[in-house]
């Protein structure tokens, strides 16, 4: 066992009395394993920790999981935390409501229920009542909605489930009028919805994996199926597949005309995909309309036999056009919205109009444009801020949208499409007050000089001493931006005076698709030194100083923290990599993992191996370096990051410690990569998180 003793911050209210934890890191073996990657040997010595169905691998999660509750259980004010969260959770939240024929469904969360209700009502001013509570589906919460889709005639809906955060998906039918299941079940389906023609749907699925390697093996060879009901799974009809091409994964939908099956071909996380369809008013073959993925196109919806697409072909911040069927040659296309400075995130075909959400230094823009392409007018938003929604028919006379932003909780508008008019449709009624806070965006230089958005929330009446601790969070990678937006449990470190600091990274999409490139495969280290930049700019500005300045990301954003503590680790005092890909040599190796080769590289080449092995956060960790105070967080249900990335990564942290600062790893139990966590699991986890930075930054929380 490894002991290591920690002198942990002053707690002001008790005194100069100094706490100290003796922890007792469990022991992490080591086994003699040497990969060969083109001429380089690299040791492996935490290899067993990949087999998530060993019997050792489960007695080290439970050990490591003891000591880190352990830790946060002696951290005085942790159940003050708690309750702070809990009070500030508990308030009644809405989605946006969809228009499904005479209805409008929509979900609802009462405050503390583990998973939001879906409810239906008749028109605008009818009696909610419930369609579907997934709370019923599992007795703690576990089981979470993972869609909702509504036959073209209103008569069914089918959803998915999730069990314990898994990205699997099994769905099932239900009756609308009775409100009762069918016996419809569709299982080992995965990245994938229904998409409604006339009595059945198609979906998305993979073949059954092996027993016990259901959330470890690789996903591969995804078919195309149509199910009508009535029928079992084995009937289901084989639209698409392709045995030659393991990594190719289809994505349907039909028209609302029921003309087309559209389908997205797609490999792997590249922005880039073709586009086929197959007629359904004739049983013909799939057309390859664009069969060479050489840009990223995404259907909007077609006036007969023309299709209306946004894609980023030789437009990096994505344009509109019109493909006719008749005439598909790309010299035919029409070009009906041009690319802009501002990115293209999203257009819909709502009310006879195409209405476009568009990207203006991470904030929302959005413009009303005629079919034809010409331009009408903005849409007066609340502030700056971020916006979703605007969804509908083409003969709708309203739509709805949310807006929100970092102090701006989210606020459902209906839009009135004919007269051009936003109305408040549903207020968030948070216990917060926003006007106590300020939001401000700079714009800081980078290493090479580039100009890097940060957005900067706090405390109105800020002193600039240097002294303020610090949370600063980004992501960096697969086009994704980073937006302003509301996050309730943002408030308990805003209320104690925490500075909470996104940055805009390159990787992202917040400058369209040059700036994702600018972050990608051999360029990834300009992520690295963007983050880098961010938080040297908030110290030299005296916003906050190292001893105070914690560092949180996810996923993508976990590797960003794992390599950035290797590379700077004297810059920070927190670190949380959550979720993380952190073996840069073997991600390919587990569940969809291959397909983020696009983004990446693949150790698999040897140019791609050098700059991979060069920031990989596992294989950059250095004996005796003083990381900052670091807590890992996975979940033993995460199929989309393999846990073992982050079981790894721990035990050679712990080992490479110094000893000044703890290394933790929290490990979930029924739970996945994040989405659908219940209400009680995501308190939990803030409050281990917020207690741990404040009690390692030194701050005493007043609630």
């Amino acid at each position: 066992m490894k002991k290591l003793l920690l002198l942990l911050a002053i707690i002001p209210f008790l005194g100069n009395q100094i706490f100290s934890q003796s922890i007792n890191y469990p022991t992490s073996k080591k086994i003699d394993h040497i990969d060969d990657y083109h001429g380089t040997k690299i040791a492996d010595p935490y290899r067993w920790l990949e087999d998530n169905n060993s019997s050792e691998t489960a007695a080290w999660v439970e050990e490591q999981n003891k000591v880190t509750h352990t830790y946060l259980s002696q951290i005085p004010y942790r159940d003050k935390i708690k309750k702070r969260l809990t009070d500030l959770w508990n308030y009644e939240r809405y989605s946006a409501p969809s228009k499904i024929g005479d209805h409008y469904v929509f979900s609802k969360n009462d405050g503390l229920q583990e998973q939001s209700v879906i409810y239906i009502q008749k028109g605008l001013n009818g009696r909610p009542e419930v369609l579907l509570d997934p709370n019923k589906l599992s007795n703690d919460g576990s089981v979470s909605l993972g869609g909702t889709f509504f036959s073209n005639d209103y008569k069914y809906m089918s959803y998915g489930i999730s069990r314990g955060g898994s990205d699997w998906r099994e769905f099932f039918v239900m009756d609308l009028k009775t409100k009762l299941l069918t016996n419809d079940v569709i299982k080992f389906s995965k990245f994938s919805g229904n998409a409604w023609f006339k009595d059945g749907f198609f979906y998305g699925r993979y073949d059954e994996p092996m027993p016990g390697e259901e959330l470890k093996q690789k996903n591969e060879f995804q078919k195309l199926y149509y199910h009508k009901l009535g029928t079992g799974q084995s009937e289901d009809i084989l639209i698409l597949e392709d045995k030659e091409n393991p990594k190719r994964g289809f994505g349907a939908s039909v028209t609302d005309d029921e003309k087309f099956l559209i389908i997205s071909v797609w490999e792997g996380s590249a922005s880039e995909n073709m586009l086929w369809y197959k007629s359904l008013e004739k049983d013909e073959a799939v057309v390859k309309l664009i069969n060479k993925p050489d840009a990223d196109y995404n259907f909007i919806d077609n006036f007969g036999d023309k299709f209306l697409i946004m894609t980023n072909l030789n437009a990096p911040n994505n344009k509109v056009v019109l493909i006719d069927l008749n005439k598909p040659d790309k010299a035919n296309w029409t070009t009906l919205i041009p690319e802009t400075n501002m990115v293209i995130q999203r257009v819909s075909h709502v009310g006879g109009k195409l209405i476009v959400t568009q990207l203006k230094d991470a904030t929302s823009v959005v413009s009303v444009f005629e079919t034809n392409g010409t331009y009408l007018y903005d849409i007066k938003l609340p502030g700056i801020g971020t916006v979703s929604g605007f969804w509908g028919k083409p003969e709708d006379k309203e739509t709805f949208y949310t807006f929100t932003s970092f102090t701006y909780p989210p606020t459902i508008y209906k839009y009135d499409i004919k007269i051009n008019k936003s109305s408040l449709f549903r207020k968030s009624n948070v216990k917060f007050n926003p006007d106590g806070f300020e939001t401000k965006q700079i714009f800081y230089e980078s290493k090479d000089g580039t100009k890097i958005p940060l957005f900067i929330v706090h405390k109105k009446g800020l002193k600039l001493n240097g002294q303020n601790p610090a949370l600063l969070y980004a992501y960096g990678g697969f086009n994704a931006s980073m937006q302003p937006g509301f996050s309730v449990g943002r408030i308990p470190l805003l209320e104690n005076g925490v500075i909470y600091a996104l940055a805009c990274l390159r990787g992202g999409g917040e400058y369209g698709e040059i700036w994702h490139q600018a972050g990608k495969l051999h360029k990834k280290q300009n992520v690295f030194d963007d983050f880098i930049a961010g938080a040297q700019w908030l110290i030299n500005n005296k916003y906050t100083n190292s001893s105070k300045l914690a560092v949180q990301g996810g996923s993508n954003g976990g590797l960003l923290i794992g390599a950035v503590i290797n590379q700077r680790p004297e810059l920070f005092k927190v670190a949380f990599p959550q979720v993380g890909v952190m073996d840069m040599l073997r991600f390919h190796k587990f569940t969809i993992g291959w397909a983020w080769v696009p983004e990446y590289g693949s150790s698999d080449k040897p140019d791609q191996f050098k700059y991979l092995y060069a920031y990989s956060p596992l294989h950059n960790l250095k004996q005796g370096v003083d990381y900052p105070a670091t807590m890992v967080t996975t979940a033993d249900h995460d199929d989309r990051v393999f846990p073992a990335h982050s079981f790894k990564y721990a035990a050679a942290l712990q080992e490479m410690n110094s000893g000044k600062n703890p290394a933790l790893i929290r490990i979930e139990t029924k739970v996945g990569h994040g989405a659908g966590t219940s209400t009680s699991k995501s308190i939990e986890l803030l409050t281990d998180l917020y207690s741990f930075m404040f009690y390692n930054v030194g701050l005493n929380p007043k609630f």
